[in-house]
């Protein structure tokens, strides 16, 4: 058996650039002293109060005792008025018949309504969704990804997971599963490929049209006993 993982913002729904410019709204204006969005970097794909705790770090002034909650309720409002499926997902998600799951590092009532306000929660049915409520680590730490293969009783190295950014590549490639990073939304530079790359990913996809021939490239490879190149 093998299965096929998604992350959920940036891969599946174009989340993170709204996400990123709800994020800098409120952040500028509790932490003046810095550059939020300079700030912000590498720590998008965190949990919001991993990025905030990170960001903190960086100024003289403290965050509110319920910044994270105030940020992730803005950022759930704003979703809901504006966001859409990443191109080509559904087509994708419908076309691979492999066993799938979702792990996200938002919150699950977010990534549900993330997938049925694009219409993605029937591309994929009744999948299993694992969130970062359901462990005491999430992104980067493999726990998640760990949870996802334990509970499909699935090995990691049979797994196959779609991820953009650097966090989540490193957790999944830490939980021994292959993994294809995805530079197709809509908030990521030019830089992102090589950092995915660095960060562990075996391949990159700049569309998800092309997902469809990667899977089947991933299956020939492990029929084979091939090795994860990005786990030696």
């Amino acid at each position: 058996m093998t299965a096929l993982i998604f992350d959920c913002d940036g891969v599946l729904v174009d989340s993170e650039a709204l996400a990123e410019g709800t994020l800098i709204e409120h952040l500028s204006r509790w932490l003046p002293d810095i550059n939020v969005s300079q700030s912000l970097g590498q720590a998008l794909g965190m949990t919001t109060a991993n990025i905030l705790r990170h960001v903190e770090r960086l100024s003289t002034y403290p965050l509110p005792a319920n910044a994270a909650e105030r940020v992730d309720t803005a950022i759930e409002a704003r979703l809901a008025r504006e966001l859409t499926a990443i191109e080509g997902a559904e087509a994708a998600v419908r076309s691979i018949t492999l066993p799938k799951a979702v792990v996200s590092n938002s919150r699950r009532c977010r990534v549900l309504a993330s997938l049925a306000g694009t219409g993605l929660d029937a591309a994929f049915g009744d999948v299993p969704i694992f969130t970062a409520e359901q462990v005491a680590q999430p992104k980067p730490d493999p726990a998640l990804y760990q949870l996802a293969a334990s509970t499909l009783g699935e090995a990691p190295q049979d797994c196959l997971v779609v991820e953009d950014s650097v966090a989540g590549v490193t957790a999944a490639t830490a939980a021994g599963m292959w993994v294809i990073g995805f530079i197709g939304a809509s908030h990521l530079d030019d830089g992102q490929a090589e950092r995915l790359r660095q960060a562990g990913a075996w391949r990159i996809l700049p569309h998800m049209q092309g997902l469809s021939d990667l899977v089947d490239e991933w299956q020939g490879v492990i029929s084979l006993g091939g090795a994860n190149e990005a786990n030696q």
